[in-house]
């Protein structure tokens, strides 16, 4: 049974939605919460998707996954088969840069759903998408521990503080927060962040505010979280998300708080400027 909170938040039900026809079909080996997840998304926002990757080949049995696997046949299909879908299906525009952990298979998948949605954009490499950057910081202390107990036990260790070389979790959160903040698209766009299941399996947790987790929460290949954020600064801005078709909100600040009462100070954190649009 999943660990995360299973109530959505009733006050998001008042925006408009995007509510795709019950006859259009998704696309092959799609997780079938994406398409749920759409329909509660509310038009014109500064969108981004924070995705894990399309489907790989298979890693070992301990969830170690070598960067040099690359994407299936299977799923370079699928990533370029999403990227058409959404292009076609949603009142937003995927004409924008996207970012991406700097592993192949990741930036395959930005570039394929691109491509399906008729583009070539730049695709920016971020370091906090990838490991060593939003969790650990010391990659000789914590690759040792992480092939030892495995990936899942790995995270739950994170979420609790208890492991070497790691940052502390809402100081993980909190910079790949800003960094959706300060790379935010324009209105009625959609931007794609493209990661790993490590990863956006501990920004979730943290968002939920969860010390642990089951496999049941684990981020399938091309699953993804819908997120943005209302026009604020950051440190009072409210972060909306929709993951496994409910919405959520998370204040910036509670993170913040979280992170200063757990001894921390705000030196550590990678605070975006203040964002302006033209």
């Amino acid at each position: 049974m999943s660990k995360f909170p299973d109530s959505p938040n009733p006050e998001l039900r008042a925006e408009p939605r995007i509510a795709p026809s019950p006859s259009v079909t998704a696309p092959a080996h799609l997780p079938d919460s994406m398409i749920s997840s759409v329909s509660l998304l509310p038009t014109d926002k500064r969108l981004i998707l924070f995705t894990r990757h399309s489907l790989r080949e298979r890693s070992d049995g301990n969830g170690f996954a070598s960067y040099q696997l690359p994407l299936t046949p299977k799923g370079r299909v699928l990533a370029k088969s999403w990227g058409r879908w959404l292009s076609g299906h949603l009142p937003y525009s995927l004409d924008v840069d996207s970012i991406s952990s700097p592993i192949g298979r990741c930036i395959d998948t930005a570039q394929l759903m691109q491509e399906g949605a008729g583009l070539q954009r730049h695709i920016a490499h971020q370091s906090l998408l990838v490991e060593p950057g939003s969790l650990v910081t010391e990659p000789e202390l914590a690759n040792v521990v992480f092939k030892e107990i495995g990936v899942l036990n790995f995270i739950n260790r994170f979420l609790q503080g208890s492991l070497e070389g790691t940052k502390n979790a809402y100081q993980g959160g909190l910079d790949i927060l800003s960094l959706f903040y300060q790379h935010q698209p324009q209105q009625g766009h959609l931007m794609l962040a493209v990661s790993h299941d490590t990863l956006l399996s501990a920004f979730l947790a943290v968002m939920l505010d969860v010390p642990e987790i089951d496999w049941n929460d684990w981020p399938k290949m091309m699953e993804g979280v819908f997120l943005w954020f209302d026009d604020k600064p950051f440190r009072k801005a409210n972060a909306y998300f929709v993951w496994r078709g409910k919405v959520y909100i998370r204040p910036v600040s509670a993170l913040l708080e979280g992170y200063f009462a757990a001894g921390f100070h705000s030196s550590k954190l990678l605070l975006p400027p203040e964002v302006k649009w033209t």
